[in-house]
């Protein structure tokens, strides 16, 4: 089932909503029928991307909330309880990068924290904070945001490092949470155009060829994994990690493509 109606009554937490992915987890929740509360540490932000969805119509509120404090997410939960009666969604899409130095061990220790605060370490305050209400729901949800960074090299070791830790965390609080009736899955995308891609179109150009299906992604393609393993059409799904990365992970475009010209001459050799 999906449509209008699927998230009807829900209340749902999305932190990191301010842009990109989260925004259009907001947005697609929403059109299904949730009443969102939108949060970020850029406040700002975060009230023109909800007053932007609520000019189309959908129940769509701001609020501030950093994930790297305890204080402001228990504030950002307890807001989301007061305001729909009820939490039944969380979704963590908060993160934090630090572009790697050249050698490693000159790797600053505040680049290598901030990393793992925010985007691993936020996710278990938010989940902790939020855990009794989802309980409480009768049909509670939590899904995460990771990376394919956790599954491979592709650069920023702090960052990587945290997505890797969520996938561990998503397994273990899953086994904990079933009881309880709540349900726990991440997402690990690909390449996705947000802004933090602004201005780098030569570098998503190069990109693109390693992707099987022949696209970078869109924040819209992972708000709609989101939608699913967040609702009950996944009634039957807990600690899982779905790949949303066009083949990325799949397919060694790059193997494939070394040998291509090597495998055409060969071709034409023993056609002759």
């Amino acid at each position: 089932m999906t449509g209008p109606d699927r998230f009807a009554g829900h209340g749902v937490l999305v932190t990191g909503a301010a842009r990109g992915i989260g925004a259009a987890v907001a947005r697609r929740l929403a059109e299904e029928g949730a009443r969102v509360l939108a949060t970020d540490r850029d406040l700002p932000e975060a009230e023109r991307t909800a007053a932007a969805l609520r000019e189309q119509g959908l129940a769509v509120t701001a609020f501030a909330c950093d994930v790297a404090d305890r204080d402001s997410v228990a504030a950002a939960v307890a807001r989301a309880v007061e305001t729909f009666g009820a939490l039944d969604v969380l979704v963590n899409c908060a993160a934090h990068c630090t572009p790697d130095v050249p050698l490693f061990e000159d790797q600053p220790d505040d680049g290598w924290e901030a990393d793992l605060d925010i985007t691993l370490t936020g996710v278990h305050r938010c989940c902790r904070a939020a855990l009794p209400h989802l309980a409480a729901s009768g049909r509670g949800a939590i899904v995460s945001i990771g990376s394919v960074n956790a599954e491979a090299d592709f650069g920023n070791h702090a960052y990587s490092a945290a997505k890797a830790g969520l996938g561990s965390l998503t397994r273990t609080l899953a086994g904990h949470a079933a009881a309880r009736g709540v349900r726990v899955n991440l997402v690990e995308p690909g390449t996705v155009r947000t802004s933090a891609w602004a201005g780098r179109e030569d570098e998503l150009a190069a990109l693109r060829p390693l992707y099987p299906l022949g696209r970078i992604g869109e924040p819209e393609d992972v708000a709609a994994a989101v939608a699913f393993l967040a609702s009950r059409d996944a009634a039957w799904i807990t600690g899982t990690t779905l790949r949303v990365d066009g083949g990325l992970t799949a397919v060694n475009s790059g193997f494939h493509a070394a040998l291509r010209p090597h495998r055409e001459a060969r071709r034409g050799s023993e056609s002759r």
